[in-house]
């Protein structure tokens, strides 16, 4: 099951459309949800403000009807259904998609402030989600292109990995396996260069330790590797302006226990210009 939270904006429409294609690739469903606050679903006829309700209800109605047309309109295979429930959107769309394989969301929804990169409801699911969530930014990212995944040596970076060979299969598409490192060296002259280069080769053999046996289980992918020495966000947004989708843990290395986003995957629910997959962290780490 693909779950998608849906609210009227073009970004959600984006996101269902995305999800129709997912979908169509799994053969699985689709679950629309739209969240509103709870009293217009559970306020009396006989309230005061019954059409006020009533009103509400009708609009979230038809916020649904036109999420399910664009799902058609994809593609007419994908089975979906839709569910209108109360309370913060953030929360119910994370107790929706428990057991789901799949939370699809728009990047910006209505309440946004215009200029806004990103709204609070993909930045409360991403990370907090038990499955993978996907942000969809509006206009869509036409079909094809490679999926690239950020690798850093790190748990989620490993289920990363695999969820991006599993869509690379699906989409008959290549995959880039991208590690960028930041790591500044001190001081200058011959010691410096030497230490640079040691670094770079800890760094390459961490790609290739990453890697080790993928290409065996997944033979029908072709792989390409890209080390580079830069800020892992900044490379992988750029490498996300060629891809079809970007694929990278919620946390990576050396973050801070605790926290449910990390620096690189944070940056680029903001930076990234094609859909995003944020991969939760192992329940162990």
């Amino acid at each position: 099951m693909i779950v998608v939270g849906v609210d009227g904006s073009q970004a959600a429409l984006a996101a269902a459309g995305w999800a129709a294609r997912e979908a169509a690739l799994r053969g699985d469903e689709l679950s629309l949800v739209h969240a509103m606050p709870a009293w217009p679903l559970e306020i009396s006829e006989r309230d005061r403000y019954a059409e006020v309700g009533r009103w509400m209800r009708e609009g979230a109605t038809s916020t649904l009807e036109a999420a399910l047309e664009r799902v058609h309109q994809e593609d007419p295979r994908v089975t979906a259904r839709t569910q209108l429930l109360g309370g913060d959107p953030r929360t119910v769309l994370i107790e929706a998609a428990a057991g789901a394989g799949l939370l699809a969301v728009g990047n910006h929804g209505l309440g946004g402030f215009a200029g806004m990169l990103l709204g609070s409801v993909a930045l409360g699911v991403a990370g907090r989600a038990a499955c993978p969530v996907a942000v969809v930014r509006d206009p869509l990212t036409p079909p094809g292109g490679e999926v690239v995944v950020g690798l850093d040596g790190s748990a989620a970076g490993a289920d990363a990995l695999g969820f991006a060979f599993a869509e690379a299969s699906l989409r008959g598409v290549g995959l880039r396996a991208v590690h960028a490192w930041s790591t500044p060296v001190v001081g200058g002259g011959p010691s410096a260069l030497q230490i640079a280069e040691e670094a770079a080769e800890a760094e390459r053999r961490l790609l290739a330790e990453a890697l080790a046996g993928w290409s065996e289980r997944h033979p029908d992918v072709t792989i390409t590797q890209r080390l580079e020495h830069g800020h892992p966000a900044h490379v992988l947004a750029e490498a996300s302006a060629h891809a079809g989708l970007l694929v990278v843990g919620s946390r990576g290395r050396g973050e801070v226990t605790g926290l449910l986003l990390g620096s690189v995957s944070h940056s680029l629910l903001h930076h990234a210009t094609c859909p995003l997959v944020v991969i939760p962290a192992p329940p162990s780490s």
